[in-house]
């Protein structure tokens, strides 16, 4: 009975020993997950794309819309006469590759898209999430009898951009957004002059702009939302202006509600960057809404 009881005492501190050397290596080979998620909950900040994608075999339906300038007031409803809506389909391939179509009855334009994460924010490691995204559009209201010389690759515009954002906290992220257009037909602005002659002024077809963006989370499910593009190369004698866009988000579920002012009607990237109608100082911006839907 000593001996057992000797034995006993000594194996015991070994026995321990081995299991906490076998919890160890264990627990070395469990990966902990360090992404940073819920930079932005929706798929937009406004009107420029967040770097939040659809994950893995999630389906969005999207409907987006646009009314008419407030600045008329009660003569066209406050705008809402004169609204304009997109419809956009995106499809999660992957959880870092999206594909998505739409069109929109600004224009008549059709879109199709790609979105990609190259990166992501880690807590204690790369300090922001990185996503490419490439969109391409069809105007189809361009009309031969405007543009004599027509041919379908004038309806064509490309946009490119590099979503660089940063969740500082739980309630506040912010977004960049480089982003390069190539227009094959250049937006044309008209001055008149006083003896009533009429000057084109052409974009150049290539041209470049940054996004800025920024969410501020002020309950769980809502936050205050804002975007203002800078068009870095827009021509002197333009008639359009720079894109500011302020909202809400409301998360409901399956859904994500966003409310907004915009001071640019169009939707797809070239046209709120560099066909922005409207001027805030003068009253003259629209109201909009967002929803998503998951399926």
């Amino acid at each position: 009975m000593i001996k057992k009881l000797t034995l006993l005492i000594f194996f015991f501190p070994l026995c321990l020993l081995a299991q906490d050397d076998l919890l160890s290596e264990l627990e070395s080979e469990v990966e902990i997950d360090k992404t940073v998620t819920a930079t932005f909950k929706g798929l937009k900040v406004v009107n420029f794309e967040t770097t939040k994608l659809a994950d893995k075999n999630d389906f969005y339906f999207v409907v987006a819309h646009r009314f008419g300038s407030v600045k008329n007031g009660i003569k066209d409803f406050f705008g809402l006469d004169n609204a304009v809506t997109q419809l956009k389909f995106i499809y999660g391939f992957t959880n870092w590759l999206n594909v998505g179509v739409a069109r929109s009855s600004f224009q008549k334009k059709y879109g199709g898209h790609i979105k990609y994460r190259l990166v992501s924010q880690q807590r204690e490691g790369f300090p922001i999430t990185i996503v490419g995204y490439n969109l391409v559009t069809v105007n189809t209201s361009l009309d031969k009898d405007q543009f004599t010389n027509l041919q379908f690759k004038d309806r064509l515009t490309y946009t490119s951009q590099l979503l660089l954002s940063k969740k500082f906290n739980e309630s506040f992220s912010l977004l960049f957004a480089p982003t390069f257009i190539h227009e094959n037909l250049a937006t044309r602005s008209r001055e008149v002059l006083a003896n009533g002659t009429t000057l084109n002024h052409d974009e150049e077809f290539n041209q470049y702009a940054l996004g800025l963006g920024g969410r501020y989370k002020i309950s769980k499910r809502v936050s205050i939302n804002a975007d203002y593009g800078i068009h870095l190369n827009r021509n002197d004698n333009s008639n359009y202006r720079n894109p500011l866009s302020v909202g809400v988000d409301i998360e409901t579920g399956g859904h994500v509600f966003q409310m907004h002012f915009t001071n640019a009607q169009a939707m797809f990237e070239e046209g709120f960057i560099v066909q922005g109608q409207g001027n805030w100082t003068d009253g003259d911006f629209y109201f909009g809404f967002n929803i998503s839907r998951v399926f």
